[in-house]
């Protein structure tokens, strides 16, 4: 594992998914971490650089599935690697993580897909969150919603703690009338899935919260084979585990929750209209990359690779053409994508 100073934070930088919510362009052996969809770098690229600052930041700490690694060295560089045999959400890749580290080590845990638009609100964030994070706090880095969005995770904010405040409780997405209720309280917050907590204590708490799967983690790491700077976690336990994810496992129930808001300008671009809500549209709100011709159309999004798309008239509709494969869909169903059976082949 990096060489780091006992102050700095630690990266761990999750490289998961299954590549379907932005098919057909994200394909599991290539997902959304990997692609160039917005500017020249991948979201994987950029979240690298959004934690190279040495004199805040040890070196990052990669974990990726097997099927991900070249691709992984390939944008990234040379990094510490630990390697899931089996994808098992962010839980366990995270314990994984965490066990490699000296258990004071304040983790940073960002998934490798999302965009950021004001880095420096967002390591201002990080460091009033380590500030918690070494009290013994799990803490959550959360936005103030722009809108009452049902693709994302809220938080309700309970008492003030120094620069945060603990978590009254995390709620999965919600239906459109709820997402408005809540966003009209001013009570709730989305949950960015970036997490900053001590190594020791998010070990500790995820053996009270589940504690085969951390019986299991621990021996897919005692077992495991170390090749240098990389680590290959043993198949046989690793692939027992129930998948879940570290707000199911731990989040929605520890009582070290805490929360701290960041102005960061962030998006987990879940799904094409996610993408296009961010990228710069014409006079017509058109978003075109490709060879198109759209007449009478607003609110269209276009991405061909080779194919020209002619459109008339068309309104908030995504059409793209890549792998061989062509999408078309409202915006509003651009969510369900992942219920195509293209989208679900592997």
């Amino acid at each position: 594992m990096p060489e780091r100073s006992p102050d700095s934070i630690q990266p761990v930088i999750l490289c998961g998914g299954s590549g379907t919510r932005l098919w057909p362009l994200s394909r599991p052996g290539c997902p959304k971490p990997f692609l160039r969809i917005m500017g020249d770098a991948t979201p994987f690229e950029q979240t690298l650089a959004r934690v190279s600052d040495r004199s805040r930041f040890a070196p990052s700490i990669v974990v990726a599935g097997k099927d991900h690694c070249e691709l992984v060295e390939r944008q990234g560089g040379h990094h510490s690697l630990i390697v899931e045999p089996v994808g098992r959400n962010t839980a366990p890749a995270i314990a994984l993580a965490a066990l490699t580290l000296p258990p004071e080590t304040v983790m940073l845990v960002c998934p490798s897909d999302h965009h950021i638009a004001n880095e420096s609100a967002f390591r201002a964030g990080v460091e009033r969150a380590a500030k918690l994070a070494r009290k013994g706090w799990l803490v959550c880095l959360a936005v103030e919603p722009e809108r009452p969005e049902t693709g994302y995770g809220y938080i309700e904010r309970g008492a003030r703690e120094e620069a945060g405040h603990l978590i009254a409780r995390f709620v999965e997405k919600p239906d459109c009338a709820t997402a408005q209720s809540y966003v009209a309280s001013g009570k709730f917050v989305w949950n960015t899935g970036i997490f900053v907590f001590r190594a020791a204590d998010f070990l500790a708490e995820l053996a009270l919260q589940r504690p085969q799967m951390m019986d299991l983690i621990e021996r897919a790491h005692q077992n495991g084979l170390a090749d240098g700077t990389t680590f290959l976690a043993a198949c046989q336990p690793f692939a027992q585990i129930n998948p879940e994810s570290v707000d199911y496992a731990v989040m929605e129930h520890t009582k070290r929750g805490a929360m701290v808001s960041a102005d960061m300008g962030w998006s987990d671009i879940g799904n094409w209209d996610a993408l296009m809500t961010l990228a710069e549209g014409d006079t017509h709100g058109n978003v075109v990359e490709g060879r198109a011709d759209l007449v009478d159309c607003s609110g269209v999004l276009v991405r061909s690779e080779g194919l020209r798309v002619s459109a008339l008239g068309l309104k908030d509709v995504v059409i793209v053409v890549s792998h061989g494969e062509l999408l078309v869909t409202t915006r509003e169903h651009s969510q369900n994508i992942g219920e195509l059976p293209g989208a679900q082949e592997r």
